[in-house]
C-alpha cells in the first residue's frame, strides 16, 4: 500500500469514529468539518450516507402516514411490499431531508453572516440526524418486540402510556437532531449567539 491509500484509509477510518463521537462530543465532529477539501468530503461521505439512510428510515416509520399505509389491508397483506416502501421512502425522505435541509443550513447561515458552503452545510444536517439513527437502531426494535405490527394498526395493543413514551422518544430523537444542527452551524461557521446587553 502506498502512503496516500494509507492516508486515505486513515481519513475514512477517523470519520467512522467520528461518527460516533457525535453523541458525547458533537464540537469535535463538527471542527472537522472546517476542512472542506476534496479528500476530507469523500472520507466522511459513507458515514454520512449511513446516518442519512437510517434516520429517512426513522423518520419515514414516525410519519403518520406510516401507519395509514401499513394499516391498509390491500397494501399491508404483502409484508414485502410494506418493507419495500419503508427502505425506498426512507431512502427518498433522508435525501430530500439532506439536500433541501442543508440548503436551508446554508442559507441560513449565509444571511446570518457566517461562513460555511453548501458540502459543509449538507454535512452537518447529515451528522446532525444521528440521533434519529439511534432511534431506529435502540427504540424501533424495543417497540416492534413490545407491540409488533399493532404499532402500525389503528386501535390495539400500543394505546396508553407506553405509546406515549415511545412517541416522547420519538419527538426528543427530532429535537436533538435540531440541537446538534445548531451547535454545528456554529461550530463550523463562527456564528455565535448574540449577547444581551
Amino acid at each position: 500500500m502506498n502512503a496516500a491509500v494509507e492516508s486515505e484509509t486513515s481519513l475514512q477510518r477517523e470519520w467512522w469514529l467520528r461518527a460516533l463521537a457525535i453523541f458525547q462530543r458533537p464540537s469535535l465532529v463538527f471542527e472537522g468539518l472546517r476542512d472542506d477539501s476534496d479528500e476530507a468530503a469523500e472520507a466522511r461521505q459513507e458515514p454520512v450516507l449511513a446516518i442519512v439512510l437510517l434516520a429517512g428510515f426513522a423518520g419515514v416509520l414516525s410519519t403518520t402516514l406510516a401507519g395509514r399505509v401499513l394499516d391498509d389491508p390491500s397494501f399491508g397483506g404483502s409484508s414485502f411490499a410494506a418493507l419495500a416502501w419503508g427502505f425506498l421512502g426512507g431512502a427518498v425522505y433522508g435525501f430530500v431531508v439532506f439536500w433541501l435541509g442543508g440548503l436551508m443550513v446554508h442559507a441560513f447561515t449565509r444571511g446570518f453572516g457566517g461562513s460555511s458552503s453548501y458540502r459543509q452545510a449538507r454535512h452537518i444536517v447529515g451528522f446532525a440526524a444521528a440521533p434519529l439513527a439511534l432511534s431506529l437502531l435502540l427504540v424501533w426494535p424495543v417497540r416492534l418486540a413490545i407491540y409488533g405490527s399493532d404499532v402500525f394498526r389503528s386501535g390495539g395493543s400500543d394505546a396508553g402510556v407506553g405509546d406515549t413514551i415511545f412517541e416522547a422518544l420519538a419527538v426528543g430523537a427530532f429535537v436533538w437532531t435540531l440541537v446538534l444542527v445548531v451547535v454545528g452551524v456554529r461550530t463550523v461557521s463562527g456564528l455565535s449567539w448574540p449577547r444581551r446587553r
